[in-house]
């Protein structure tokens, strides 16, 4: 078999996805976004997963050019590969799952944890990052936008980032929405926004305006395909599996801290001078608890 036929499969996907009729879109979107599921799953179990009919899945494999759902289905499930079989597990992991449940739990969580952190890091080039940089520092405002669960990677990219890049905004502030602040937005302007499964009807209301002010959007997320709405200029998807009820923000959290290192690296010196200033003042100020030494 071809083993470029899912990615390929995917592309037309991610192509003709804002064509589609609703439930065709639904299919559409599930398969780009958990093709492991789609490969191993029958039928039946991708339907309810997708929260579609099998007679969707059926079409949307049709619609594809396959003459049925285990045609579409065969190049996903030939190149099916377990994101945690990737990781391969060490001795202190080993240990806790014997050790006892809790220990299980927590391996279990572990192992998942650096199996994300590698799929979402190894999903983006050098380029794709230094692309997004440089939207960044081309930029007359830098808004960034998030609530919820996101906000803390919303709250850390600005807290850390604005040490090099000064035009980095958090939005909204006080009480206000996001769209409140963005009023004033133009062309010249980027929007950062970080949501994801499911989808945070304030960021992407937000998203939607953006992008009719003009601006350029950079969408941090857990899929290639969000809303047929907008269509950011860049997309940094990143998985966000979890062990637990909630989604595991490791791997996002992975993905910021890379791009907040190439954006460190690209503003230069006049970067470093900026955060040796923010490190000088909160020292100035005593920022920091200091132990006293005892006599």
């Amino acid at each position: 078999m071809d083993p470029t036929r899912k990615s390929q499969t995917i592309f037309l996907l991610k192509q003709s996805i804002s064509t589609l009729p609703p439930q065709l879109r639904t299919a559409a979107k599930y398969i780009i976004d958990y093709p492991n599921d789609f490969g191993l799953d029958p039928i039946r179990e991708t339907a309810e997963k997708a929260r579609v009919s099998t007679y969707t899945l059926v079409q949307i494999a049709k619609k594809l050019g396959y003459s049925s759902f285990e045609e579409l289905r065969e190049p996903f499930r030939h190149a099916l590969v377990s994101t945690t079989e990737a990781i391969a597990e060490p001795d202190w992991m080993k240990e806790h799952r014997e050790a006892s449940e809790v220990g299980s739990v927590y391996a279990d969580a572990s192992r998942n944890a650096m199996a994300i952190v590698k799929s979402s890091l190894e999903r983006h080039t050098p380029d794709k990052l230094e692309q997004a940089v440089d939207t960044l520092l081309g930029a007359r405002t830098v808004y960034i936008t998030a609530v919820r669960a996101s906000y803390s990677i919303a709250y850390y990219f600005n807290y850390v980032g604005r040490m090099s890049l000064t035009s980095l905004q958090l939005i909204p502030r006080h009480m206000n929405s996001a769209i409140d602040e963005l009023k004033d937005a133009g062309p010249e302007d980027v929007l950062i926004a970080i949501t994801i499964t499911p989808y945070s009807r304030e960021t992407i209301e937000a998203c939607k305006f953006a992008k009719n002010m003009g601006m350029k959007l950079i969408l941090i997320t857990d899929s290639d395909v969000v809303s047929a709405d907008f269509d950011p200029e860049h997309i940094l998807s990143t998985s966000v599996i979890s062990t637990h009820r909630f989604g595991c923000f490791t791997g996002m959290m992975a993905l910021v801290e890379g791009l907040i290192a190439v954006l460190i690296e690209r503003g230069g010196e006049e970067a470093q001078k900026r955060i040796r200033s923010y490190e000088n003042l909160r020292r100035d100020y005593n920022a920091y608890w200091i132990a006293q030494k005892k006599h």
